[in-house]
């Protein structure tokens, strides 16, 4: 089993989940007492949060960087950057370590090839709808149409996850907002919902849609748990 080095706390709200789901797989997988082989770096997520808020992205890269160093000099043989919007700063990890980080695009591209889905609407942070790390690259590296939706939604999106989701407030009302904006994205033509934060599948459900649903934390989880355990199955 190859060690699994996590970068988390961004928000810690989803990374147990993480931590979960991996243990979870790994003891499905191999039976009895087995759990993952896991190093977490977990981060104080307010000054992530004012650094994406000051757009100071060149220091946050900078963090996660020695992080990942940190991991990779502690045995990690595969890093898991456990968000979706800091992996704007993907190239920051990668240039900085010599073992692979797992895209969670790429993980989530996959899931949706495997359903025979090309149009997909991404809900997430606006730092992940509006910028083009992560629908780009699932635009020219895996062939998707990616559709975001308008101002005034992606707004509300981004509130609930910074002031409720991050936060561990999980309202009802707030998963019909989501439903709602996700129906309009449905009624665009739009065959498949892509939960792009991670704290999004803490309130959305698969059956709250009526078309595939693609959860990224449970699809990254899964596919760090292919990695390491791929000379043993």
């Amino acid at each position: 089993m190859k060690r699994i080095g996590l970068i988390g706390g961004m928000s810690w709200e989803s990374s147990i989940e993480y931590e979960r789901i991996i243990n979870e797989e790994v003891r499905t997988r191999l039976g009895g007492t087995h759990s993952a082989d896991l190093i977490i770096r977990s981060f104080d997520f307010a000054v992530i949060e004012d650094l994406q808020a000051s757009g100071d992205w060149r220091r946050a890269g900078e963090l996660l960087a020695d992080a990942a160093r940190d991991l990779e000099h502690c045995g990690a043989e595969i890093l898991v950057l456990c968000t979706n919007t800091m992996h704007r700063l993907a190239a920051d990890i990668t240039d900085a370590v010599s073992v692979p980080l797992l895209h969670i695009a790429d993980a989530t591209a996959a899931d949706i090839h495997r359903c025979g889905v090309r149009t997909v609407g991404l809900l997430g942070t606006k730092y992940t709808m509006e910028a083009e790390f992560y629908a780009g690259r699932l635009a020219s590296q895996h062939g998707l149409d990616v559709r975001i939706p308008n101002e005034t939604a992606r707004n509300e999106v981004h509130r609930i996850i910074y002031d409720e989701l991050v936060q561990g407030v999980i309202d009802d009302d707030s998963r019909q907002t989501y439903i709602d904006i996700a129906s309009e994205l449905i009624d665009g033509g739009v065959e498949g919902i892509i939960a792009g934060c991670t704290e999004i599948e803490l309130l959305l459900r698969s059956d709250d849609l009526n078309v595939p649903y693609f959860p990224t934390t449970r699809l990254h989880a899964t596919a760090a748990v292919d990695l390491a355990l791929a000379s043993q199955l």
